[in-house]
Formats: structure tokens, sequence, C-alpha cells
């Protein structure tokens, strides 16, 4: 017996003006989250009809926080969202997706390929087991855990100076608040909502930011930036997931 899957809704007139050029692409990536993202569970199928309005262009608003050149690591990246939106409306920022479950790793690394992201890779692994090794800009992470464990993971992954920006809801200042030790333990030097996007448009979000101090934290070794060339091979780590 065949089952019908949802079809992504119509993308908003709006969304020709958020994405530009890259309009096409992320057409295809709603089609992707639609078909092989339901499909595969990675997404529910009520979601489908509203993949433009509640993810797509929610995510889009994030990218104005990153500056051309700078390598963003998507923790806990799922469906590629906000990762897979950030590579695609900005090729020149390098994009690391990383996802522990092997089913959404092997998604992300399908959608990276097929849509054709010369600036994007993924890794398969745990924000823990990366800790040390790699150091990158900005971290960005939506709807992973709350901000204090969020942080735990995030803020050994970030450079001196780097920033962490984690996309939450009515929440945020609460979340900041109560996060506020352990941010200050894992290196932050300043922290705030902000808010991103344009209501117009669509892509407004509500984003905690948090800057990490210039001094270098101690680390079993030293951490080595990672950076993703175009063109690169997308690789997915074979090791075991553990989660």
């Amino acid at each position: 017996m065949s089952v019908t899957l949802p079809e992504a809704g119509p993308a908003p007139v709006t969304s020709a003006e958020v994405f530009g050029p890259a309009l096409a692409g992320a057409e295809a990536f709603a089609a992707l989250l639609a078909g092989p993202g339901v499909e595969r569970g990675l997404l529910g199928p009520r979601e489908a009809p509203r993949l433009w309005d509640r993810h797509l262009l929610n995510c889009a608003g994030v990218c104005e926080l990153v500056e051309d050149g700078q390598v963003v690591l998507d923790l806990g990246s799922g469906a590629g969202l906000p990762g897979l939106v950030l590579a695609l409306l900005r090729p020149e920022v390098q994009v690391v997706l990383v996802e522990p479950l092997q089913r959404r790793a092997t998604f992300l690394t399908e959608a990276v390929e097929q849509l054709g992201l010369r600036n994007a890779l993924v890794r398969r692994a745990r924000a823990e087991e990366l800790h040390g090794t790699v150091e990158v800009d900005v971290v960005v992470a939506r709807a992973v855990a709350p901000l204090d464990r969020l942080a735990t993971w995030a803020m050994p992954l970030l450079r001196p100076g780097g920033r962490l920006l984690a996309m939450k809801g009515e929440q945020a200042a609460t979340e900041l608040a109560a996060a506020r030790p352990v941010l200050h333990r894992f290196g932050a030097a300043e922290s705030g909502v902000v808010e991103a996007g344009s209501e117009q448009l669509g892509t407004w979000s509500r984003v905690v930011v948090v800057h990490r101090g210039l001094t270098q934290l101690a680390t079993p070794t030293r951490a080595a930036k990672a950076t993703p060339k175009p063109g690169g091979t997308n690789a997915t780590s074979k090791r075991k997931n553990r989660r």
C-alpha cells in the first residue's frame, strides 16, 4: 500500500525577496524536507504545509548576524535548520552541519549533495567529541536544548572572540538570566537577546547572542580551526552513535 506524502506549501510572495537568486535552492530544500524529511521522521507531516513560514523564512533572519568569510557550526543540525538555509543564502560563509544521529546525518549529506552546496559539509558527531579539535567563528543552534546545557556543548567550540547564536522563543531573556553562571564559567564576555530579520518579510526571530572572551580556555589539546574549503568533500564520520 503506497503512502502519499504531504507536499510543501507554496512559497510566500516574500520568499523571492528574502532568498533572491537562492530561491530555486530553497524550493528544492523545501521539497526535500516535505518528502524524505517527513518520510524519515525528521519533521512531522503537519509541518509540510507550513515549511516556509515556520522553518525556512524563520531561519533566514539569523543569517544577517553572520559575516562573510566566517566558519559557522550548526549544532544539532537535524533537518538542516538553520544550517542549510544559511549555506543557501550566504555562499561566502562556510557551514559545518554537526549531527550525532545517523539517519539525520545521512539526510544532511544527501541534501548538501543534491542542493549543490560547495560551502557546507556534514560531521556526524556529538559536540563533546569535537571539543579541543574544532574551533569556529560562530555556533548557531535552533531548538536543541535549554541555554545552560547548550552552552556546555557550544562554548568550547568557539574561538576566542567567537559567538553563540541561539534561536529562542518568548522565554529567551529568562533562559539567558538562568544560564549566566554557566556562560561565565565557559568564558562568556557578554551576552544579550537581539531581534533578527523582519516581521514584514516573515523572517523575524529572537536570538540569544553570547560572545566568548578573548582568553584561550584550557583544553586537552590545542584547538585547530575548522576551515572547510569551497568544493571540499562532504564527509560523514563513521563513528557509532553513542547518544
